[in-house]
């Protein structure tokens, strides 16, 4: 990983990513979001018009791979690979070509594992310098949910990678099996803000603005993208990689966050990170936190998914007297204990005079 760069998250575009598997119910809150009007200069990045179903009294204009809607919205549709679409976007966009979008919304396909597409915008240095992680929304179906988690790995890693998770079609599921679910979801994913989509209708302010949208972000918008509950730090034991035991995918998924109340060296955090990554990589599901970094003004955003992670930001100043580092793991088939001791090992080892 390379050392902290100073950048301008204002400046950048929000991207959030909209996953969930077959039938969950992602056209319907596109749709939805389409219609609020705080949405009125979003692009959307979908697979293919058809499969959206966008209704023919919002289509303003359309062209082979782009549609402008009459409130003010741009779809397109994915002409090549996302990288090549986001960066015609955003080329279009400064070029006066296609409405000034201030946030971008991208639809997976159903069968599609999420991590490649967070990819995207954390190797390719042009999309990392326009555009900005905001959040992974993982709609679950309270009907075929369970089912899915069961017997698809893709859709438990789809809940496990959620910033923000949506259960849908809970008004036609019994009362006891989406409770059920709901307390599945918390054990494998804990720091994902979840909400019941009402016939199809979601909150659209609970999947806006998740994640640091300034480097002079405060403790309440952290909290917000690290801990749904907004507690400075949850209860010890609870849920620190805990294995769920229904399903068959998901038993292997743990969620835990690890406190460190001494500084890191940069070069400490970067090659307990290298560490981890070469070793266990692909079972980094999705690591996000703050870092005390010795000498940076205030604490280092990192975020990461699998072998990959976004280029670190250093925010202006702390917002309040906690200055321990936090980091939140989601991983498969890797233990918090095993986490803990890498990064004891190299601390000691990369401490000064050890």
């Amino acid at each position: 990983m390379p050392g902290p760069a100073r950048d301008t998250l204002a400046g950048k575009l929000p991207v959030t990513l909209i996953t969930g598997f077959l039938g969950s119910g992602k056209t319907t809150l596109l749709k939805h979001l389409l219609r609020d009007p705080g949405m009125n200069r979003a692009a959307v990045i979908i697979n293919e018009f058809g499969e959206v179903g966008i209704d023919h009294e919002l289509v303003a204009s359309s062209s082979e791979s782009m549609t402008l809607l009459s409130n003010g919205c741009l779809c397109c549709t994915v002409r090549t690979d996302l990288q090549e679409t986001l960066r015609e976007l955003f080329i279009k966009r400064r070029s006066g070509e296609v409405i000034d979008f201030d946030r971008v919304f991208v639809e997976t396909t159903g069968l599609a594992d999420p991590v490649p597409v967070l990819h995207t915008l954390q190797t390719d240095g042009m999309l990392g310098a326009q555009y900005r992680l905001d959040c992974v929304v993982t709609l679950v179906d309270a009907v075929n949910g369970p089912r899915n988690l069961d017997d698809t790995p893709e859709a438990a890693k789809q809940a496990a990678v959620a910033d923000r998770i949506v259960i849908t079609k809970s008004d036609i599921a019994p009362p006891e099996a989406v409770r059920a679910l709901e307390q599945r979801l918390e054990r494998m994913n804990p720091y994902a803000a979840r909400t019941l989509a009402v016939n199809g209708e979601v909150d659209v302010a609970f999947l806006r603005d998740v994640g640091p949208r300034s480097t002079r972000a405060a403790t309440a918008d952290l909290d917000r993208w690290l801990a749904p509950s907004g507690d400075s730090r949850p209860a010890e034991g609870a849920y620190l990689g805990e294995r769920v035991r229904t399903g068959a995918h998901d038993t292997s998924i743990r969620s835990f966050c690890l406190w460190f109340d001494q500084p890191f060296t940069w070069d400490g955090f970067a090659a307990a990170v290298q560490v981890l990554t070469s070793l266990r990589g692909s079972d980094l599901l999705r690591v996000k936190g703050l870092v005390n970094v010795a000498g940076e003004p205030g604490p280092v955003v990192v975020q990461g998914a699998q072998h990959v992670f976004h280029p670190p930001v250093t925010l202006d100043a702390w917002a309040g007297d906690d200055r321990r580092s936090r980091i939140v793991f989601i991983t498969r088939n890797l233990s918090r204990e095993s986490v803990e001791s890498l990064f004891a090992a190299v601390g000691t080892i990369a401490a000064p005079g050890s």
